[in-house]
Formats: structure tokens, C-alpha cells, sequence
């Protein structure tokens, strides 16, 4: 009997054992369905539903709020149907007159011009005008043709005269600088990929190898490579800078690299947008581009920085070092809680309540910004965006101490909790954004670029896009039309017997120090640039070229 109940006894603890272990299996799958259920949540979200930072009429009360969280233009998110206000002036017909113009007389034929009874003839009264839009591809072979001349004396010169050839950005190359601007401004700033520029090419009657084109791509990163450095030696003096990262593919086989998984970074500063496609996602890249020592660690001597960033782990270690600030994006905050209420319907209540202070957040800054910063508005509006602030604060505290908190709605408020620091300094700082939107939008190009080419074919190619794209993209900033722009540029290239300039050649070329005359042609057609806005480059806060 004894020895019955001692091995009934051994049995109950095995059981009790193997219960106790399924418990913590449940509880881990539980955890991972959980963890399943948001993210199939937030891609469901993204590929059918709305944008986050988007609210439609039926949330009252807080479409403004939200719009003005998610860096929409307050009122932009009131429900009403797209387009012009019934009623409203309008902006009335847009003027084309800046456009090349050709004429045609469409008359009335000389016998239809008399009474068809008493054949009394019709006087001029006027005429009738109208305007067409034409699109017209013209591709031009040029010939050049240089006439020589011998020599007809004995004198001891020259025996043949015969001019120059002409100057081509690419040694031996037959592509004039437009065409070249053209095919940079196809790719990478209308996202179009090679196969694409050649069959459009193909239907304008140009029959182009794709591997032409590819050895044209990769002439042009090193005339563009110069360009780019200066752009990005600006940016990485800038007092402050915009930062984020995304995937990208360079289909390479590198030394030291497993995989095609690269990564395009883009910092964006007062006046300058770099882009860098670099291997990793790591530190580094951070410390090669603003020049941090790498033995000490620091900025360079007398350099500080503001940094407006997520919260990814690398800006988290560039934040500790001396002389730099870390703003976190209030944008990021806001879709935890977003994602969070998706998941969990039993949490969207919470989830609107939080939008709703982070949308007053944005508000009194809104407001903030609007005011003149000597007036009682201001003020008023900074008061208001510390209030907003202090009851965020109070109520995470309190929400985070609540028995029986939901682990969703408990694991938002540990995040927040976390950046908390980096998401209050903007106390401190009142002229930034709340948000790191301004990175995220300079990403949106080569993303669009990404879903139609997929990435880079080679290094150089790699090394291409992050130059073309720091080019453009500053150009775009400072108000010009890239196509003028690096038509310009390239004729300078070809101008310098087929490099790219460099010194004073190569400063006319950067926005901020360029001349009224040169910012005069770069412009877009048909606009100009106002005066007192901003849009002229040199009026920018930033370093000294």
C-alpha cells in the first residue's frame, strides 16, 4: 500500500510538473498570437485601410486633431468630397504662355464668305481663339561637321587647321548633356527603371541597348560623385538634422556581405537632402557621415547637433554622445496607439483618447508656429503646448500604475515610457517639428523608385542613386527644376573635357551659393521665386559653403 501511494504521489507531481509547463506554453502561444494578431492588424491596415495619419468624417471631433498629428494641413480631413468648394472663385485657367507657341488660321473658305441669297460678301469681324496642349518626344541625331584646311605655304605652322570637336560630358560618349539629364531625371526622380526609358525610347524610333545605358549610368556616378560630396559635406556641418533609414537591394556580391540587403539612409538638413546607400544599419554609417572621431567618439571640435529621429537603437547611441540633442517623432508614438486600437477593438476608446492629446500636441504647436514670437499669441499657444504635455505626462504615469491594464494598451505605454526624455525635450527645442516626417518624405522618391526597379544592380549603381538623389532632391528644396539643373551641370562636365568641375566651377553648381543669373535659369518653367519665402536657398539658416 505504501508503495502504491508513493508512486500515485510521484505521478501527481509529474502531472502537476507537466501542467505547470503547459501553462507557461499557453501563455507563450497566447503571447504570440497576440504579437501575430497586431501585425496582421497593421499590414492589413496598410494594404486596405486608410492612411493612420488620415481620418475620414465619420471620427467627430477629431479630424483636425488627427490631420494635425499626422502632418496633414489642418482641415484637410473634414469629410467633405474632393475637389474645388462649390461656389468657391477658384483659381481660375492656368496661363501656358511660357510654352514654345505655333499658330494656326483655321479661315472660312472665300466662296462660304458671301449671303448665300444675295451674295453680298461678308466683312472681317474679329476672330476666334482657342488653345490645344501638344506633346511632341523629339530625339535628334547631330551631326557635326568640321571642315579642314591645309596648309598652302611653307611656313612652319600648322599644316591643318580643323576645329575643335565638340564637348561631351562623357568621353566619346554620344549623348549630349540634355539627353543625360533626361535619362538621371526618368530614373531617379519619376521612378522609372531602365527597361522602361528604353522602350519609351524605343517607341520615340532610339533602338538603345539596355547595357549601353547601364555603362552610361555608370560614367555618370563618377561626374555626379563631386556634386554630391559637396551637397553632403554641407549637410553633415547642419545644426540640425532630419534622419531615418529604409531597406534597399544592391544585387552584388561584396567582400564581407551575405546577403543583398543594404540599407538608404537620408539626412535631411535646412537646405540639403543626402542619401547614402551603405551596407549596414548600423552606428557607423552615423559616425562616417558627420564626421564623429572614431578613437574619441565626439563631433568634431565645436560641433553640435539636434537630431530628429525615431527611436531606433543607433540614434539612441549617437544621443548619448557630447554636444547632441535627440528629438523622438511624436508621429511614431502616435501609431502605436493607432496599431494598438486596430488590434484590439475593445481598446479603441483608449486608442481615440490618446489621439486626442497627441492631436492637441500638435495644435498648440501649430499655433505656436503661426504667432509672432514676441506677441501675447505665442505665449498663449506655448502655454497651451505645456499644458497638452504635462496632462500627457500625468496620464501615462497613471495609466501605466492601473490594475489589469490590457497587455496591448500596457505595452504602448511602456514605449512610451521609454522615450519619454527624447518626446518632452521638444519643450526645449520650439522651432522643431514634432515629428520626423520631413525624413520620411524625402524617402517616399526612391521607395516609389524601389517598387519599380527593385534596387541596384551593382555598387555603382548604388553609389549613383544615393548621389542622384542628394543632387535632385536639393535642387527640388531649393525651388529648381532639376532637368535645367543637371542639363547645366553636365554641359559643365563636358565643358572640363569630360569631368566633373571642381573649385569655383563646381561651387556655381550649389544652390545656397549660386548666382541670381544661374537660379534664374534652374528655375521650373513658367514660375519664379518669390521673394522673402524661403525658397531662395541662400536665405536658409546653415553653415558657410
Amino acid at each position: 500500500m505504501a508503495a502504491e501511494n508513493a508512486a500515485l504521489r510521484a505521478e501527481n507531481a509529474g502531472l502537476r510538473a507537466e501542467n505547470a509547463g503547459l501553462r507557461v506554453r499557453i501563455a507563450d502561444l497566447e503571447g504570440r498570437v497576440a504579437a501575430l494578431t497586431e501585425k496582421v492588424a497593421a499590414l492589413a491596415k496598410l494594404v486596405f485601410g486608410r492612411s493612420s495619419e488620415k481620418q475620414g468624417a465619420g471620427k467627430a471631433n477629431r479630424g483636425e486633431d488627427e490631420a494635425v498629428a499626422g502632418g496633414a494641413r489642418p482641415g484637410a480631413a473634414t469629410g467633405r468630397r474632393r475637389g474645388q468648394r462649390p461656389g468657391s472663385a477658384g483659381h481660375g485657367r492656368r496661363d501656358y504662355s511660357h510654352l514654345p507657341t505655333t499658330e494656326e488660321v483655321h479661315d472660312v473658305p472665300e466662296g462660304e464668305r458671301v449671303c448665300p441669297r444675295c451674295a453680298a460678301r461678308y466683312a472681317p469681324f474679329g476672330e476666334e481663339t482657342c488653345e490645344q496642349i501638344d506633346w511632341a518626344v523629339t530625339l535628334t541625331r547631330r551631326v557635326h561637321r568640321r571642315p579642314s584646311y591645309r596648309r598652302t605655304c611653307r611656313c612652319p605652322v600648322p599644316g591643318v587647321l580643323v576645329a575643335r570637336p565638340p564637348a561631351r560630358p562623357i568621353r566619346r560618349g554620344r549623348f549630349t548633356a540634355g539627353f543625360l539629364a533626361r535619362l538621371l531625371v526618368e530614373k531617379f526622380v519619376l521612378g522609372r527603371p531602365a527597361h522602361r526609358i528604353v522602350a519609351a525610347l524605343a517607341f520615340e524610333g532610339l533602338d538603345l541597348a539596355e547595357g549601353t545605358l547601364a555603362g552610361v549610368f555608370a560614367a555618370l556616378a563618377d561626374l555626379l560623385a563631386p556634386l554630391a560630396a559637396a551637397i553632403g559635406a554641407r549637410n553633415a556641418r547642419a545644426a540640425h538634422l532630419h534622419a531615418d533609414e529604409t531597406r534597399w537591394h544592391v544585387f552584388a556580391a561584396v567582400d564581407g556581405k551575405d546577403s543583398t540587403r543594404w540599407w538608404l539612409w537620408v539626412f535631411v538638413g535646412p537646405d540639403t537632402t543626402v542619401f547614402r546607400v551603405a551596407r549596414s544599419r548600423s552606428f557607423a554609417v552615423l559616425a562616417e557621415h558627420l564626421g564623429i572621431d572614431p578613437d574619441t567618439g565626439r563631433l568634431p571640435e565645436g560641433r553640435t547637433l539636434l537630431l530628429s529621429s525615431d527611436f531606433y537603437a543607433v540614434y539612441r547611441v549617437l544621443g548619448a554622445l557630447d554636444g547632441v540633442d535627440t528629438l523622438w517623432c511624436w508621429s511614431h508614438v502616435r501609431r502605436y496607439f493607432v496599431r494598438a486600437g486596430d488590434a484590439h477593438p475593445e481598446l479603441a476608446g483608449w486608442a481615440a483618447g490618446w489621439l486626442e492629446r497627441i492631436g492637441a500636441l500638435y495644435l498648440a504647436r501649430a499655433a505656436m508656429d503661426a504667432a509672432d514670437p514676441a506677441g501675447g499669441a505665442h505665449r498663449y499657444a506655448a502655454a497651451q503646448f505645456s499644458a497638452a504635455l504635462n496632462g500627457i505626462d500625468a496620464d501615462r504615469r497613471a495609466q501605466a500604475g492601473t490594475a489589469g491594464l490590457h497587455p496591448a494598451a500596457a505595452k504602448v505605454l511602456a514605449t512610451l515610457d521609454r522615450e519619454w526624455e527624447g518626446l518632452a525635450r521638444h519643450k526645449e527645442f520650439p522651432d522643431a517639428p514634432l515629428d520626423n516626417n520631413a525624413a520620411e518624405r524625402a524617402l517616399r522618391t526612391p521607395v516609389v523608385g524601389r517598387k519599380n526597379y527593385y534596387g541596384s544592380g551593382s555598387v555603382v549603381s548604388a553609389e549613383l542613386a544615393g548621389a542622384a538623389w542628394t543632387i535632385t532632391a536639393t535642387a527640388e528644396r531649393a525651388g529648381l527644376n532639376p532637368l535645367a539643373y543637371l542639363t547645366s551641370y553636365l554641359h559643365a562636365c563636358a565643358q572640363a573635357g569630360g569631368n566633373a568641375p571642381d573649385g569655383q566651377a563646381l561651387l556655381r553648381f550649389l544652390p545656397w551659393a549660386a548666382s541670381d543669373t544661374d537660379l534664374a535659369a534652374w528655375q521650373r518653367p513658367g514660375r519664379t521665386r518669390p521673394e522673402g519665402t524661403g525658397a531662395d536657398p541662400r536665405r536658409r539658416t546653415g553653415p558657410a559653403p
